[in-house]
């Protein structure tokens, strides 16, 4: 089963210009054809089909490819697009190679709605910002004026999303929780935003989560609204806010930028109206339009078990119309709608564009960022959830890593990579900007590196997050992961690449560019462990009590001793004792004192990290 990317939906079933479900078209192969003196094809192609297509002889281009290619092919031999291109021209036809997508595949249908049945659809928001900014309270003031201005009976956030209503047009809020599932969804190639409001705090500036959210607003490449929130406060200096902001890239309008300001004050309801208008404003500019008339399809915003009514998901209808009874593929799960509610819990019939609505009738729990389309049978519906179902299973048994430096050259030679995204994070910011400023500077073969994060700081999970949201690699300069970092980046397969001189950093990412790493000596931690008691010794200085955390302590052991993130020294242990015993070795969950070598200067909570030195051959 196969959909032509480009093809138009013309509309055969009870929505009008819905997608065009043929049960004729099952298993047949897209045809090849010429028309208006194009030759459009859509996969492999013989010498034998594309003679009969260009109305010449099998043994014309057999000899043409002898004489001008100088190959030997047979009217059997299949011919790469760069022969079937020059054969087009040589014979006074245009070509074009149209990519199929697998009706199992509709997240990647390229679905082109008739201009006159398309209708202004409200923009959907997401509201991010630093802790105790005033994130939350901005929710809460738009949710209130929204009851205030008639909805029916009390608010219940049932659901991650709901509908604001302003000069009689709608807003769609998405209340995602937190940065790291903002960027989860986009992972998973969910688009489902097109605004992004950053809540700044006017009497405490640009935070590490400010930036953060504007990080993932960028990558998700959404329009950004800042948003200075407390200018009620005797503290509050907005002019201080835009300067730093100015410093992350953000530029104000009246700066010459193309960001808008709104100052606000969310607890004074000060400024909420204004701020609702230039969203319509900014969704008017961006001419947001959606086709109602046809089935439905959007994403995943949450989704949960529930004891009582199974398998349920929060759903952003972003296409077409969604309706009570529709039988829908959600994430890899065949759902037929049973019930459909809005965040009010009030029961709806039909959803349009950029409606958010609970539904149940699941067969299981699909995740956030999944995509779900609708479709006019029962049949056609289960049989497309069976095969991403399976083709889901067979991606997660061949799982590889986000992007590896190993494989780099290979994928740039192939033409997979021309922009290589790198995580930096520092000890200091000075270092940041060093290692920033060294790996703009390396242009190999035309390969741009594009640092979406350089931060002073230890390596976090939403550096991990990002990273695999992203394709990045992360490089840390004289800082460390902790142990779960360690493990999110395991499973989201990121790679993490650890470094205390600069140079080789650099030599090390512009080898890998041009295809020239070498055989190396790669680190292995083994194990960590938590500095909780000290103990002054005259003859041998300081003694650290402490807890093995993770892996094991060995004896002569190569530690690197790690405070609040950041390496303060890099060395070997000296003695490691159990009570008065010398051991070899001390295991995860029991307490051990040592000393480390030419090293006093230890403090409690300290985290000691022991790791060894392998030789890894490179494949």
């Amino acid at each position: 089963m196969a959909y032509n990317n480009k093809h138009k939906n013309k509309g055969n079933s009870r929505l009008q210009n819905g997608p065009r479900f043929d049960p004729n078209h099952r298993n047949k192969t897209p045809e090849n054809k010429v028309n208006g003196g194009v030759f459009t094809y859509t996969g492999s192609i013989t010498v034998s089909e594309l003679a009969k297509q260009l109305g010449q002889s099998p043994s014309d281009i057999i000899k043409y490819l002898f004489l001008n290619k100088k190959s030997m092919v047979t009217i059997n031999s299949v011919l790469d697009d760069e022969v079937i291109g020059e054969l087009c021209l040589n014979y006074g036809y245009d070509f074009k190679k149209e990519k199929v997508v697998e009706m199992e595949n509709f997240e990647e249908l390229d679905i082109v709605d008739d201009e006159k049945d398309l209708v202004e659809r409200p923009p959907v928001v997401v509201v991010m910002g630093h802790v105790d900014h005033g994130k939350t309270t901005l929710i809460d003031a738009i949710r209130n004026s929204n009851i205030a201005g008639g909805e029916a009976g009390a608010i219940t956030q049932a659901i991650g999303a709901y509908q604001k209503e302003v000069n009689g047009k709608k807003i769609t809020f998405l209340d995602t929780p937190g940065h790291e599932a903002f960027t989860a969804m986009r992972a998973r190639g969910a688009q489902m935003t097109d605004i992004a409001i950053i809540v700044v705090a006017a009497d405490d500036g640009v935070m590490p989560q400010t930036k953060e959210a504007i990080d993932h607003a960028r990558a998700a490449g959404v329009t950004i609204i800042v948003a200075i929130n407390k200018i009620d406060k005797p503290t509050a200096d907005p002019e201080r806010v835009k300067q730093e902001l100015m410093m992350e890239g953000v530029i104000a309008e009246e700066f010459g930028g193309d960001v808008i300001f709104k100052e606000i004050s969310a607890k004074k309801n000060i400024g909420i109206d204004d701020l609702l208008e230039t969203v319509l404003i900014v969704a008017e500019l961006k001419e947001l339009k959606a086709n109602p008339n046809r089935y439905a399809l959007g994403c995943v915003v949450e989704a949960s078990l529930d004891k009582n009514e199974g398998a349920k998901a929060t759903l952003l209808v972003q296409n077409g119309t969604l309706k009570a009874g529709d039988f829908v593929v959600i994430g890899n799960y065949f759902c037929r709608v049973r019930k459909m509610v809005n965040e009010y819990k009030k029961v709806l019939k039909s959803a349009g564009p950029s409606t958010p609505v609970v539904v149940t009738g699941i067969e299981g729990v699909p995740q956030a960022g999944d995509h779900f389309m609708a479709y006019p049978d029962e049949k056609t519906a289960r049989e497309i959830a069976t095969k991403r179902s399976l083709n889901a299973k067979e991606k997660d048994m061949a799982k590889t890593s986000a992007l590896s430096l190993d494989d780099l050259y290979n994928q740039i030679k192939e033409g997979e990579i021309k922009t290589i995204n790198v995580i930096i994070r520092a000890d200091v910011q000075g270092s940041v900007e060093a290692v920033k400023s060294s790996l703009l500077k390396i242009d190999v073969e035309g390969v741009k590196i594009n640092v979406i994060r350089a931060t002073a700081g230890s390596i976090n999970l939403s550096d991990v997050i990002l990273a695999s949201a992203s394709n990045a690699i992360i490089y840390g300069f004289n800082v460390r992961p902790d142990a779960s970092v360690r493990q999110k980046a395991k499973e989201e397969h990121v790679e993490i690449r650890l470094h205390t001189i600069i140079y080789a950093l650099i030599e090390e990412i512009e080898q890998a560019m041009k295809g020239m790493l070498k055989p190396i000596e790669k680190e292995v931690v083994i194990g960590q462990a938590e500095i909780r008691s000290l103990f002054k010794a005259s003859k041998v200085g300081t003694i650290a009590g402490a807890m093995v955390t993770e892996g094991c302590l060995k004896r002569d052991s190569l530690i690197r001793l790690i405070r609040d993130g950041i390496v303060v020294y890099t060395g070997k242990l000296g003695s490691l004792k159990r009570f008065k015993d010398d051991v070899s070795k001390v295991n995860a969950g029991f307490e051990c004192g040592f000393t480390i070598e030419n090293f006093n200067d230890i403090k409690e909570q300290d985290i000691v990290e022991a790791y060894e030195i392998q030789q890894i051959s490179r494949s």
